[in-house]
């Protein structure tokens, strides 16, 4: 950097905020962009990751989906701390720690280092993600402005979880590790960015933060996702304890819910789930989510495992799914004043699951032009849902409240995220597992490896080889196109459902 530069840089810094408002929003995307790419990145990197790691289907499940479970539960926590101490200072710390732990999960040598190291990872996008639009609103004052900035940042929230198994795709042919790697140069330069760039925030050190409240929303959403996924599984408990801790975990958030409504200052804003458009808003929020995360995350190993893709071709086949994000980004702000919440946000949902219906009817094999059209109504579908949603949402919402309707949207969306894979992983597994017959040439030890997922039926096939290993193959195969096509109609119901619910609660405009 010449003298120059420094010096203009200096000057851009020292400005007001609203006149270096557009590169706060550069930052504040890249910095999104970066969180909710590591929501999805590992989706194409499960074969590469598998035969590296061998992590069993329970280990697998939570090293994709733990660092969404994190997210969501810490979002309204470090998003009151950032109002209490400061979001500036919040975000860089947050980059900090998202640093170090994306360097330690390169260096994860096994399943559970990774879980681990991706729950960090959770921990500093926790830290980060409420400020990006917390502050976009902060130094955004005029209103025309500020909308357009909303919806890039939406934008960059839906095509980041689209855009993450590309970049995985890329990244896995190098190293699997490497998919974390790329994100420690990227902080090296958004970090010195931050701190000159970023407005200071004064901090509500009077504001009481209830530490109950944090513990009670934590521990019950994750006991939530944890009972979910061992009664799919049942691999480290039986059937009734895993119900059980489900059962906790719903008693917590029970308990959570009513401790709001007793707090002067509660870390939620429980009253505006009485709006009826709020909480349809948020509903399709977790759902569009819910069913885009989730279903990534099932294609990507289909691409690969079934069609024979290698990481970066299965990466390039989803492409349409992410510029078709992008696109519905920007055309839903044009589509939402001119036909109304109601029908952009049901209509978007409902594409959704008109996208999926042919992978059920023709099915994909030999139709790779009906797969494309399949991701571009997916992508679409869901941005332009996303974008409604969000506007119902903050159109419910009383200017007083704005940032709490702000968190329970960013919540709304990691949760989507992190349940899509729990919910949709688990189904997929429950009919997989009993739909692999047992093969001759293979052990009973092998075959219960095999059962566990499609990524490892293909390890342990390769390590059998011949003819028992391609039947192995083949025969895994078969039980996971099953299991897919169960898993999507699923989806197709829900998103229908969904679709059939918003167009009665809301009103037309």
């Amino acid at each position: 950097m010449t003298v120059t530069q420094a010096t203009s840089f200096v000057r851009t810094a020292d400005r007001d905020p609203q006149d270096r408002r557009w590169s706060i929003l550069v930052l504040l995307c890249l910095s999104l962009l970066l969180i909710t790419v590591d929501a999805t990145v590992l989706h194409i990197a499960v074969p590469a990751l598998t035969a590296a790691l061998e992590p069993s289907a329970v280990q697998l499940l939570w090293i994709i989906d733990i660092y969404s479970l994190v997210v969501a539960p810490l979002l309204i926590v470090f998003g009151t701390l950032g109002d209490k101490y400061g979001r500036k200072r919040l975000v860089l710390w947050g980059y900090v720690l998202f640093g170090l732990a994306s360097a330690a999960a390169a260096c994860a040598q096994t399943p559970l280092a990774l879980v681990l190291a991706r729950a960090l990872l959770g921990v500093g996008g926790a830290m980060i993600m409420p400020a990006t639009l917390s502050l976009i609103r902060q130094v955004f004052t005029d209103r025309r402005e500020r909308a357009i900035a909303l919806g890039v940042w939406s934008a960059v929230a839906a095509a980041g979880a689209a855009v993450g198994p590309l970049v995985g795709g890329v990244l896995v042919g190098i190293w699997w590790g490497a998919v974390f790697l790329i994100n420690v140069p990227i902080l090296l330069v958004l970090l010195p960015a931050a701190i000159r760039l970023l407005p200071d925030s004064r901090g509500r050190r009077d504001r009481p933060w209830d530490a109950v409240s944090a513990v009670l929303s934590v521990a019950g959403i994750l006991a939530l996702a944890f009972g979910l996924k061992e009664a799919g599984s049942g691999s480290l408990m039986p059937f009734w304890a895993s119900i059980a801790v489900f059962l906790a975990g719903v008693a917590l958030l029970v308990a959570f819910v009513r401790r709001q409504t007793r707090l002067p200052a509660p870390f939620l804003e429980i009253g505006l789930f009485r709006r009826r458009e709020f909480t349809t808003g948020v509903a399709g929020v977790l759902l569009g989510v819910f069913a885009l995360v989730g279903l990534q995350l099932m294609l990507a190993q289909y691409l690969q495992l079934v069609l024979g893709d290698s990481p970066v071709r299965a990466a390039l086949r989803m492409l349409p799914l992410v510029l078709s994000a992008v696109t519905g980004g920007l055309a839903a702000a044009h589509i939402l004043p001119r036909v109304g919440m109601r029908a952009t946000m049901s209509g978007g949902l409902a594409l959704v699951a008109l996208a999926l219906t042919p992978t059920l009817t023709w099915g994909v094999e030999g139709h790779p032009v009906m797969l494309a059209v399949c991701f571009v109504g997916i992508g679409f579908g869901v941005q332009v849902a996303l974008l409604a949603a969000s506007d119902t949402i903050m159109a419910a919402a009383p200017e007083s409240q704005a940032g709490g309707a702000a968190a329970i949207e960013e919540t709304a969306y990691e949760l989507g995220a992190g349940l899509g894979v729990a919910v949709l992983g688990t189904i997929t597994t429950i009919v997989y597992a009993p739909g692999l017959p047992s093969v001759p040439g293979v052990s009973d030890g092998g075959m219960d490896q095999a059962r566990q997922s499609l990524a490892a039926a293909a390890h342990v096939a390769h390590e059998v080889g011949g003819p028992a290993g391609g039947a192995l193959l083949d025969a895994a195969r078969w039980a996971f196109v099953n299991a897919l096509h169960t898993t999507v109609v699923v989806s197709v119901v829900l998103l229908s459902l969904t679709a059939v619910v918003v167009a009665m609660l809301l009103s037309r405009d």
